[in-house]
């Protein structure tokens, strides 16, 4: 089955939202990448946004862990994506789990303008809980698309992005030095020992 909605023309007036969503290292940005190319391709008009706090691997563009990359604009905060996305076809926002909740009305108001809207995004921070807005996005989109990773301990897909390093702050940049995918078995949400002992990594499938 295709990741991808089936695209309209661009002559219909009502537009779209899609969501991406998962683990840290499903890929997550690099569909959203592949997606916004593609549109790209077909002459459209493409933007893509990322939060500014995001500076991991460049300030002005969307690179997937890897290393696929989409030149693309930092903001601050939702509200500028409508100042910033007016003449676009297609919008894109990667990191959307680091927006406020405004992010769910400037996408809606971006829809019903007639842009396809593509968000991608964590739904669950490093304790397993939802990471908002990405839940009420999902709600509200047309299509949503769920990544899994493959688990570092055992090989089964991955729902859980596991922190490895202290800190109960929820975000916490970083990437393989900091997290890795993990299924439901092998998660340990932050707090407990993150270590899986060997005689249950054998026991989950790892030799």
């Amino acid at each position: 089955m295709s990741l991808e909605p089936h695209v309209l023309p661009r002559s219909r007036a009502a537009g779209w939202i899609e969501v991406i969503c998962g683990s840290m290292f499903s890929g997550k940005t690099e569909e959203l990448i592949r997606r916004m190319k593609r549109a790209r391709f077909a002459r459209q008009r493409v933007e893509i946004f990322q939060p500014a706090i995001d500076t991991r691997y460049s300030d002005d563009e969307v690179v997937s862990h890897d290393s696929s990359s989409l030149r693309s604009t930092p903001v601050t905060t939702a509200s500028e994506i409508l100042l910033l996305a007016s003449d676009a076809d297609v919008v894109g926002v990667d990191e959307g789990q680091f927006f406020g909740s405004d992010l769910v009305d400037v996408v809606q108001e971006l829809a019903r303008a007639g842009k396809r809207v593509i968000i991608a995004g964590l739904d669950q921070d490093f304790l397993g809980k939802p990471f908002d807005p990405m839940p009420a996005l999902m709600s509200v989109a047309e299509y949503v698309t769920k990544l899994h990773a493959i688990c570092v301990v055992c090989g089964s897909p991955a729902n859980h992005s596991q922190r490895l390093v202290g800190g109960g702050e929820r975000v916490l940049l970083g990437a393989t030095e900091a997290y890795e995918p993990r299924c439901r078995e092998c998660f340990r949400p932050h707090g407990a020992d993150a270590t899986i002992p060997r005689e249950e990594q054998t026991s989950h499938g790892r030799p």
